[in-house]
């Protein structure tokens, strides 16, 4: 059993972290939904009470409200500032007609950790992420830049979301280098329903040593519960077909629901327990509305899924991943070991190998 006081530490440094961060992209009503400011601090409160000591938020999260909530949260009891590991997002221009407003520049980077910082009411952030890829910025300016930020105390770690693996790649050589401050995690999207970073992301992460944070881990709601083969429609799902899951989605959903009722668990908590037991993965970044749904998703650190079950879902949702991946599973090993048995796992021969004389 997985608990938020159960630390992890994030490779390739000496951070130790929560297996839940508590994602804050629905802190704030500015955009006709959202948790309320009250039921924003209820959430804050409940999770850090339990242990959890990870909070991730963006400076474009509720056009910066969701950081303010976060910053008067803290300024109520400073004490626990540093007992937290928080972090925050820059790349969004919150600026219109701005052209250095944001991205990863450096002139876009020192103001955007400038506003975060007076949002949040902190002198420093533990964790501050590039939200997105800037391909006309050189990495080089983007790490020396924050490594700038590392030494003025004003961020603690460096993180990487939504960045495609060759530009993570060369940017984690870059800072190993020069020595700049290294980037220690990646952000990606990934669940059941969205497992194409298995082909680059997460074998990059594994590789050179950097902690994953999955992101969107119920698909928006998908693996939620609410939907199956056959089930009636959710009310909130009516007015908008862009909500609902496409056809391709519902033999995993069945086979999640399945699952879940073997085990006795929600399709929520197995949905969950899937991601957190990829390996891999640091710490999964769960967002919740309300309280009562961030503690139904609490819920699934209890939730140990056997491999049998596991081996179902995965051979359900396996994806369709981009050239060479599939090539480099099957293809290669057959190739390299010949039918031999390598670390526990029998390899096939190639079949022209079987086949025909060898010279």
């Amino acid at each position: 059993m997985t608990t938020l006081d159960s630390y992890r530490t994030v490779p390739g440094s000496g951070l130790r972290i929560s297996p839940a961060t508590l994602g804050t992209m629905t802190f704030g009503e500015d955009h006709g939904w959202g948790a309320s400011v009250a039921d924003s601090e209820r959430m804050l409160d409940e999770y850090v009470d339990a242990g959890g000591n990870s909070i991730d938020t963006a400076n474009i999260y509720t056009n910066g409200h969701s950081e303010v909530i976060i910053g008067d949260w803290l300024s109520k009891d400073p004490s626990r500032r540093d007992r937290l590991v928080l972090g925050s997002k820059f790349f969004v221009n919150l600026h219109p007609g701005d052209p250095n407003g944001g991205g990863a520049g450096r002139k876009a980077i020192l103001h955007q950790v400038e506003d975060s910082l007076r949002r949040l009411r902190t002198d420093y952030l533990d964790l501050y992420w590039l939200h997105n890829f800037d391909p006309a910025t050189p990495r080089e300016e983007t790490l020396r830049a924050l490594d700038d930020l590392v030494t003025a105390g004003k961020i603690r770690y460096v993180g990487f979301s939504d960045v495609p693996a060759w530009a993570t790649t060369e940017a984690i050589v870059l800072a190993r280098v020069h020595g700049w401050a290294p980037v220690i995690a990646i952000q990606a999207e990934y669940s059941l329903l969205e497992r194409t970073p298995e082909g680059e992301l997460l074998p990059m992460a594994r590789s050179l040593g950097a902690g994953v944070f999955p992101w969107s881990p119920l698909k928006g709601g998908w693996l939620s519960g609410k939907f199956r083969t056959g089930a009636a429609e959710p009310e909130d799902t009516v007015r908008s077909r862009d909500r609902r899951p496409p056809a391709s989605a519902y033999p995993v959903l069945d086979a999640l629901h399945a699952t879940a009722e073997e085990l006795g668990k929600t399709p929520a908590e197995v949905a969950l327990a899937w991601v957190r037991g990829t390996p891999g993965v640091t710490s999964t970044i769960l967002g919740a509305r309300h309280p009562e749904q961030l503690r139904a998703n609490l819920r699934s650190l209890s939730v140990d899924l056997p491999a049998e079950l596991r081996a179902q879902l995965d051979e359900v949702s396996t994806p369709q991943l981009n050239f060479p991946a599939e090539n480099n599973a099957e293809l290669a090993p057959m190739l390299q070991f010949a039918g031999a048995t390598v670390d526990g796992v029998a390899h096939s021969l190639y079949p022209s190998l079987a086949a025909a004389q060898r010279y």
